[in-house]
């Protein structure tokens, strides 16, 4: 059967399961007030954001589908924050489109022979948005938060786990001393400096140092950022005044916006899409650089039995899902790396789950579930890639017996109960780094680790890690990392699909839009033509 045909019944089938409350648009609640601070509403331009009116002059507007479940800049749970934050907040160093760091708020470092002590060099000049200069005391106060001085040791970023002491060398210099040598640790000193002794109240000041100050903050509404004029690189700073990102679940609604012009940029439209802007907007189209999945909660029955795993795999086709879900424009992948993660990516793991009915149906029997069993998917309802892909799974493992219910849930719901609460069976999202280390994709599925919500636990896999996180040898860690994805491939930890892909859809008026190896929606570099 021709891959279209096949597209078509299977869309046929998907619409008949939507439920009634996903056609049209969503609805938010009522904006709160914004949080108090050295920063202010804007009065008239915040209450047209608000609105959804477009602002006049060197303002635009960019919907995007997720709200922003936290506003603190080291606790940020979801990439969909962290690439929005990446507008007010920065570290030591900061992410650039190649995947590297380059120097933010320090100027340079110097790394010990030994491998265990970054000594780093203040930026003359830094302040921070409330006009206050950028102290050692501060930077020293950021990096110890990130270690856990204010979460019971609990490091908040978890490669600061290494770390056995951060002090001021001088008033110009910091040193972080590593219990092991770690040529990965600079990626995490891309976690923002934040002045001394914020602690929670970060999210009412948002007070950082990037090229956007923080205005406001509606819930489930918007948020609202102004171009700093003390950015301390004049070269890099914002070419934009003002700009609001409108929080719009649906994607419907998203390109409604844009055709309406009460929207100038939309991040993140499913490709699916494309027939809809690309004669209008200006369009960049890409993959997502994460790593979407059916991941399964190993902790709770039946998918604490690795043949259950297995036969899944087994059952479900791919290439049929990222055919339906991204137009065949996606890439398959077969453990916890996405491909512009080069160094690390193995294409070949996607190869070892082929769709196998029968292979599928006997190892279900193996386990003992010859009759398959029931499931439920939860998935964040304001990604229709990822609800589309749920419904997609639903079908195909109906043909070895397994029935699964779609539990779609409001993106805060999911946050709170799947990621953070655990309360879950199986879950379609996607997982993203926060900087181009194997070690940030990886470390999340290690038995102690904090992020890992699916609850994995191979002590041969916490080894492999161990070693490889450890290891100053770049051939060897690089084989380490790679060992790692083939046992995560094995044991079928989860359903590792694709890297989706995205649309960027800009007002023609706008340029300047540059896709990053992370999740980064860099605002600096946007201007008016």
């Amino acid at each position: 059967m021709p891959k279209f045909v096949k597209r078509a019944l299977l869309l046929l089938v998907v619409i008949a399961m939507l439920p009634a409350s996903l056609y049209g648009c969503t609805g938010g609640t009522e904006p709160t007030s914004a949080p108090s601070g050295d920063v202010s509403n804007s009065g008239s331009e915040a209450s047209a954001a608000q609105s959804g009116e477009l602002p006049e002059g060197n303002s635009v507007t960019v919907g995007i589908a997720q709200d922003l479940s936290s506003l603190d800049p080291q606790l940020a749970a979801t990439a969909g924050v962290r690439e929005v934050l990446f507008n007010i907040f920065e570290g030591l160093v900061k992410a650039s489109p190649d995947g590297s760091v380059t120097p933010a708020v320090a100027s340079d470092y110097e790394l010990s022979e030994d491998g265990k002590t970054y000594t780093f060099t203040l930026r003359e000049g830094v302040t921070f948005h409330n006009g206050e200069t950028v102290t050692v005391e501060d930077v020293v106060y950021s990096l110890e938060r990130c270690a856990g001085s204010e979460n019971d040791g609990t490091p908040l970023v978890s490669a600061f786990s290494n770390a056995v002491s951060i002090e001021a060398v001088d008033e110009s210099h910091v040193a972080v001393t590593l219990a092991e040598p770690s040529t990965e640790f600079i990626n995490a000193l891309t976690s923002p400096v934040i002045p001394a002794g914020s602690g929670p109240s970060i999210t009412e000041t948002m007070v950082g140092t990037g090229p956007f100050r923080f205005v406001s903050y509606a819930p489930q509404d918007n948020l609202v950022m102004e171009k700093y004029d003390g950015y301390w690189n004049q070269e890099k700073a914002a070419k934009l005044d003002r700009v609001t990102f409108k929080i719009i679940p649906d994607v419907n609604s998203l390109v409604i916006g844009l055709k309406g012009e009460t929207l100038d940029m939309v991040v993140h439209l499913p490709n699916t899409l494309l027939g809809e802007v690309e004669n209008e907007f200006t369009v960049h189209q890409n993959t997502m650089n994460i790593v979407q999945a059916l991941y399964l909660n190993n902790a709770v029955e039946p998918f604490d039995n690795e043949l259950v795993r297995q036969a899944m795999y087994y059952a479900i086709d791919v290439d049929e899902i990222i055919e339906f879900v991204c137009s065949g424009a996606g890439v398959a992948t077969g453990t916890s790396m996405y491909p512009a993660q080069s160094k690390y990516f193995m294409p070949e793991l996607a190869e070892n789950y082929q769709k196998d009915v029968e292979k599928a149906k006997e190892l279900l029997a193996q386990a003992g579930y010859p009759d398959g069993f029931t499931m439920t998917i939860t998935a964040p309802s304001n990604y229709a890639q990822h609800m589309d892909t749920a419904m997609v799974l639903i079908e195909q493992l109906k043909a070895v017996g397994i029935t699964a219910e779609l539990i779609p849930v409001e993106w805060q719901s999911w946050v709170d109960d799947v990621y953070r609460g655990r309360n879950y069976q199986s879950t379609v999202c996607g997982i993203a780094a926060d900087d181009m280390t194997a070690r940030e994709m990886l470390v999340r599925y290690m038995s102690d680790n904090r992020k890992n919500f699916i609850a994995f636990s191979d002590p041969e896999y916490d080894e492999v890690m161990a070693q490889a996180m450890a290891s100053t040898d770049d051939a060897e860690q690089t084989a380490l990392y790679k060992r790692a994805q083939e046992i995560l491939n094995e044991r079928a930890a989860s359903l590792w699909l694709q890297d989706a892909c995205e649309l960027v859809v800009m007002n023609p008026e706008l340029e300047g839009f540059t896709f990053y190896r992370t999740y980064v929606i860099d605002m600096a570099a946007i201007s008016r033509k």
